[in-house]
């Protein structure tokens, strides 16, 4: 589907036959683009472990210990 801005048209690209971090590049650099986002979320991963927001300070502070772990790499 063509986008046109101004007096020129640009296609598309077509999302399915990008990489995931050629998409997700794509979608960085165009953040008001929907489909782009949504076909990047499509492609989460069903078996990815899955957090829940904390509700009191004991569920923040764990939370906050186990996204540092994550990020120095000890989990």
């Amino acid at each position: 589907m063509p986008i046109e801005i101004g007096i020129f048209c640009q296609m598309k690209p077509n999302f399915n036959e990008m990489s995931n971090s050629t998409l997700r590049a794509y979608v960085l650099q165009h953040r008001e683009d929907d489909e782009a986002l949504r076909a990047l979320m499509s492609r989460r991963d069903p078996n990815a472990i899955r957090y829940n927001f904390p509700s009191t300070e004991e569920g923040l502070r764990q939370m906050e210990e186990v996204i540092r772990r994550k990020i120095e790499g000890t989990l």
